[in-house]
């Protein structure tokens, strides 16, 4: 039976499209234009799946385009197709635990509010907090192609030096806690920042339990094959 290209075209962008599925589709950004680490991805596919195809046997041919077919779309869109499938993963396994899942480009952003992290002026790991940090291990163990900086926030309540020390003491301990998991300690960098970069106001509330966060921001690694 003949391999016709109407159907390796949708064996490849079936492949290359239903890598993930989440909440948010990770393959179509906020504008509802697809990404374009989606459009090398089919690209890849479609190759990967005519050369699959082609140095099949008639039998296998169809299992060879699929094959062809995941593995040139991986190829054909790099980091962006990996960030892709790793973004869609954190967001599926962060769902209701109150972890926040930021995407720039190819970074991606966690971000972990101060009512599930800490207790007030303690470094020590909340209980609540612990089952998050689990999701985030496994997922960090799985995608160890990008880097981890971690980055500990406070308000401004106190004296500088003080909370400058706090966030310090939190980022440590969720990079413990995360190395202790079996995340790669060479993988993973930690800052306190204090109260130096708020993202709401210090003169409410809820302006200040927003400052008491902690950040984990994932980026590409140097001369990582993807």
């Amino acid at each position: 039976m003949m391999f016709r290209p109407s159907r390796m075209l949708l064996l490849a962008t079936a492949v290359a499209l239903g890598a993930g599925c989440a909440v948010q589709n990770p393959y179509v950004r906020d504008d509802g234009q697809m990404r374009k680490s989606t459009t090398y991805g089919t690209v890849g596919a479609i190759a990967g799946a005519a050369v699959g195809a082609a140095t099949s046997s008639k039998k296998d041919r169809t299992k060879g385009a699929l094959i062809g077919a995941a593995v040139g779309a991986a190829a054909g869109g790099g980091y962006g197709y990996y960030a892709d499938k790793q973004e869609a993963e954190l967001r599926r396994s962060m769902q209701g635990t109150g972890v926040e899942v930021q995407r720039q480009g190819d970074n991606i952003q966690l971000i972990m509010p101060g009512n599930i992290t800490f207790a007030t002026n303690s470094a020590d790991i909340a209980g609540n907090f612990y089952a998050p940090l689990n999701n985030l291990a496994n997922s960090f163990r799985l995608y160890d192609q990008n880097s981890i900086e971690i980055v500990g926030h406070t308000d401004n309540v106190g004296a500088h030096a003080y909370n400058l020390n706090l966030s310090q003491r939190r980022a440590q301990s969720v990079a413990s806690y995360l190395m202790a998991q079996g995340v790669n300690g060479m993988r993973i960098t930690t800052r306190g920042m204090g109260p130096d970069q708020p993202v709401a106001s210090n003169a409410t509330e809820s302006g200040r339990a927003q400052n008491r966060r902690v950040e984990i921001n994932l980026r590409p690694l140097p001369n990582a094959q993807y």
